[in-house]
This record gives C-alpha cells, sequence and structure tokens, in this order.
C-alpha cells in the first residue's frame, strides 16, 4: 500500500489525505503506544488513590478518566489504522473525543469549586458545548476542522472566566492546569503544519505532555496526594 498516495477526500466523510512515511507513522505509534500505556496506568493509579481517600467523590474521577483513556484510545486507533473506510469513521470518534477529554479534565475541579453558581454554570456551559462539538463531528465529519480547532482551545480556556472560583484549588494545581492549556496551544501550531515533517507525532508528543500536567493537576487535588 502507497502511503505517500492522496486520497479525495469526496470519496468517504471526513476522508481526508494521508501522506506520511514509514518514519513518521513509527515515530507516531510510539508516542501513542507511551500514550495509551501510560493513561491506563493512570487511570487505574487515580481511581484507587480516590477509593481510599476520604472525602473523595470518585464519579468525577471517573468521568475524567473515561474521558482520558477514550481520547487516548480512539486517538491511537485512528492514527495507526490503516488507509480504508474504517479509518475515516474512527477520525469522527477520534475528534469528538477530544471535546469529551475536555469536559471531562474539567469535572474533578468543577466539583472543588466553592461557589456553588459558578460551578454549576460553567459546568452545563462547558458540558453543552461538549455534547453540541461531538455531535457535529460524528454528523458532519470533515467540515469545519480548523475552527473546530479554535473552539476546542477556546473550551479548553474556558475556566479563565470562573478564575476566582477556580483559585480555591492548590496553587500546583492550577499552574499545572495553565502549563498543560499553553502545551495543547502549542501544539496546534504543529497541528495545522501539515507540511512539516513528523508534525503528526510532535503533536501527539504536547498532547501526551499536556495530558500529563492535567492529570498532575487533578491527583493533586485529591487530599492523600
Amino acid at each position: 500500500m502507497d502511503l505517500s498516495r492522496e486520497l479525495s477526500p469526496d470519496r468517504c466523510p471526513g476522508q481526508i489525505s494521508w501522506h506520511y512515511d514509514r518514519a513518521e507513522i513509527i515515530a507516531d505509534g510510539v508516542v501513542h503506544a507511551i500514550g495509551v500505556c501510560l493513561g491506563l496506568l493512570g487511570a487505574v493509579t487515580i481511581v484507587v488513590i480516590s477509593i481510599n481517600t476520604e472525602r473523595v467523590d470518585v464519579a468525577p474521577i471517573l468521568v475524567y478518566v473515561i474521558g482520558l483513556v477514550t481520547m487516548l484510545a480512539f486517538s491511537a486507533a485512528y492514527n495507526m489504522w490503516p488507509v480504508s473506510p474504517a479509518k475515516w469513521v474512527l477520525r469522527r470518534f477520534d475528534h469528538s473525543a477530544i471535546y469529551l477529554l475536555i469536559a471531562g479534565t474539567y469535572t474533578p475541579f468543577l466539583m472543588q469549586m466553592k461557589n456553588v453558581l459558578a460551578s454549576a454554570s460553567l459546568g452545563i456551559g462547558v458540558w453543552s458545548s461538549a455534547v453540541i462539538g461531538m455531535a457535529l463531528k460524528l454528523a458532519l465529519p470533515g467540515r469545519f476542522d480548523r475552527l473546530a480547532v479554535i473552539l476546542c482551545l477556546l473550551l479548553g480556556w474556558s475556566g479563565i472566566i470562573a478564575y476566582d472560583s477556580l483559585a480555591t484549588l492548590p496553587s500546583s494545581s492550577l499552574w499545572l492546569l495553565a502549563i498543560g492549556g499553553i502545551l495543547y496551544t502549542l501544539g496546534t501550531l504543529f497541528h495545522v503544519l501539515r507540511r512539516l515533517r513528523f508534525h503528526n507525532a510532535i503533536w501527539h508528543g504536547f498532547v501526551l505532555v499536556a495530558a500529563s500536567c492535567h492529570y498532575s493537576a487533578v491527583l493533586g487535588c485529591l487530599p492523600l496526594a
């Protein structure tokens, strides 16, 4: 199979040109393998810690880890799957899972906000936007891809509007949230530079490090941590 062959976007909904050579695919595969392994290990670890920690509601943690593992799994499946109609179906779920991860990452912090009104308002806004984003990605694959990147960034940084309420969180968690957000934002520059060799592996590397920062931020909010 010639991986350098560009495919017609109108053959299958959401289909794009896929022109990565073997070295790029291997590099991206290594990044994804590390991400999935660390994600599964981290998910089990933080759930066990939550269960064994008093005064910690496990439900928000479960929502977070489901979003994290789902995103990592669909990303690996889509990017590693051979070029075929199934790949473009996986692309829909991969893009949808990004919204799930963003909303899931917010959830543990929303539960710790002392201002109930601010927590509820931000939670409804984030989850409503995420559901709409997921529905659009599943129903209209390949549409407005660049706009979707901007919307994901806006959704990710929307917590700034509730900074006063989030300021009650540990300072280390706030710093890790900010660093993770910056890394996600910088990573999108490589995501859109499709002519840059290894851009996909670099982008996913940024995602992995940023997700690790946010994972540490969630862990830092647990009393046991």
